[in-house]
């Protein structure tokens, strides 16, 4: 709605105002605070936010508002006019399940990949790794809702040194070699490891050299259940699985991501090995690339990888990563500025504690002791773990409650904006005999706050779903689903459909359409589930 007021505006040769919805209906529908901007040194808001509601009530003649006011300081707030609403409802109800779609210009949609979880394949996801996940799966459906052409990314590392840590971590579990703090702990290892002696105990004859083949082949076992609880349980798909081994080392890409570094200029060697100038992008400190030994280190394959992402022609990467990441930003942003990848972002994700009871579950992937983001998706369901790990922005620590997260009840957010869809279902149903009658609903009757509240909620959803798009904080959606939810539960209580005179049945029968698309829309941008009965 909040775009059509623009392009009105814009009509009226008004270009300056920027507006927000107001959460007070006191002070409008919109406000603007722009007046303060654009007054002149020494000049005045109230005056010139005067000078604008003079100019629009002049040109409207409450066409579209039904009233703009100059308050306060210098504020400027509307009320938009019952014929500027119902136009837009009869777009919404027109357009259907395809409202809003699309609405970036052609000239402004971009190939983006977004990758998320890319966890190490040693061993089941942690609830971490879960909070990533349902963020890069959500946020790539509002992408592609915006128009734009999205590739969901998992980046698998299955070399290194963390693969030949696993590979030593199995080898101990048997006994086969000396323990170790840093080693792999936990049933999972001991489960595979079993049943796999005999490649074991080949392989332990010389562990340094084997124990890499060795961890390659369990990683590869852990990723297909990766895979596997992914999108069967957790319902979160991925266009690509990128080796880093076979996509990365074997294709050359750290070779030439180090070529382009020294073309630069900003490589340089120190005690034996070659640093990179992140400093000079903003790092705290200069990052090693090639180790005394002469090895690439996990910086400069990951430098790779966007170099591989940009030889795909993508126009942006979107990258996901957990708490344990945070100090990574600065540097890779610098190798992405470096080889001309400037359009690239990276998410860092807080840390989740989970709660049952009151009562913090610790989580140690190492030690072995953590509950499993699948233990989690498995006791409360997927919609439910989704719907709460995104209820969050992803800069804020976060207590996932188990017990919560199971209730069915309003008490629920998931469980609450799930029971409005159901119930605009039953309306529907009981209300089929008006369908035929659609084309002839008579909007204007609908004339109560209630109807109002929920017109003007569902009207807010492209705005909400384009800024969600422009700032990537997918937590504004579930907030908007609870508040549609919440404005329709009102709504239900408050006003009659069945029993009412015909012509008020019919029009907000169409409200209940409306709704539903809305309320279906918002859930699946959110990957949630819309059930049919609950």
């Amino acid at each position: 709605m909040k775009e059509c007021v623009y392009q009105y505006l814009k009509k009226l040769g008004i270009t300056e105002l920027e507006l927000v919805y107001t959460e007070i209906s006191d002070f409008g529908h919109l406000s603007s605070n722009s007046a303060f901007k654009l007054a002149t040194k020494g000049g005045s808001p109230l005056g010139l936010a005067n000078k604008f509601v003079e100019m629009i009530r002049e040109k409207d003649r409450g066409v579209f508002f039904k009233d703009v006011q100059a308050v306060g300081l210098g504020f400027i707030n509307f009320w938009l006019s019952d014929a500027a609403l119902i136009e837009e409802l009869k777009n919404l109800l027109k357009a259907k399940e395809k409202y809003g779609q699309g609405f970036l210009p052609r000239a402004e949609r971009k190939k983006i990949q977004v990758e998320f979880i890319s966890a190490n394949p040693t061993g089941p996801l942690t609830m971490a790794n879960g909070r990533g996940g349902f963020l890069g799966d959500a946020l790539s459906n509002v992408l592609e809702w915006a128009g734009n052409k999205v590739e969901r990314e998992y980046y698998v590392n299955d070399t290194g040194n963390q693969i030949i840590v696993l590979g030593k971590s199995i080898l101990a579990s048997l006994g086969l070699v000396s323990d170790e703090a840093t080693f792999y702990k936990g049933d999972y290892i001991k489960k595979w490891a079993t049943g796999h002696i005999a490649i074991a105990k080949k392989l332990a004859k010389n562990p340094n050299k084997n124990a890499l083949q060795l961890g390659q082949l369990a990683a590869k076992d852990f990723l297909s259940a990766i895979k596997l609880m992914l999108e069967k349980k957790a319902k979160i798909h991925f266009d690509r699985f990128t080796s880093e081994e076979r996509n990365i080392h074997k294709k050359s890409y750290i070779k030439n991501t180090l070529k382009i570094f020294k073309k630069t200029g900003t490589t340089y060697e120190k005690d034996g090995a070659v640093w990179l100038k992140t400093t000079d992008y903003g790092d705290d400190k200069d990052r090693v690339i090639i180790t005394r030994d002469r090895f690439p280190t996990y910086f400069l394959a990951d430098a790779g990888h966007y170099l591989e992402t940009k030889e795909r022609k993508f126009d942006k990467k979107v990258n996901i990563i957990g708490p344990d990441h945070y100090g990574y930003v600065s540097r890779i942003q610098a190798a992405t500025e470096l080889m001309g990848l400037k359009d690239s972002q990276v998410i860092v994700t807080q840390a989740v504690r989970v709660v049952k009871n009151g009562i913090e579950m610790k989580m140690s992937k190492r030690r072995g002791v953590f509950i499993t983001f699948e233990e989690v998706v498995d006791e409360v369901g997927a919609d439910a773990a989704r719907f709460f790990f995104l209820m969050h922005t992803p800069n804020s620590h976060m207590d996932f409650d188990l017990v919560l997260a199971k209730e069915r009840s309003i008490k629920n957010p998931v469980y609450y904006v799930q029971y409005a869809y159901v119930r605009t279902l039953g309306i529907l149903q009981k209300t089929k005999s008006l369908e035929k009658k659609s084309g002839q609903a008579n909007f204007r009757l609908l004339h109560t706050e209630a109807d109002h509240n929920l017109m003007l909620e569902l009207l807010k959803f492209t705005d909400m779903v384009k800024s969600t798009a422009e700032d990537f904080e997918v937590s504004r959606l579930t907030r908007y689903a609870m508040n549609l939810a919440q404005l329709f539960h009102n709504f239900y209580e408050k006003e009659r459909i069945a029993g009412e005179k015909e012509e008020i049945a019919l029009a907000r029968r169409e409200l209940m359409v409306a709704t539903r698309i809305i309320l279906n829309r918002s859930l699946k941008l959110l990957g949630v589930s819309t059930p049919k009965k609950m």
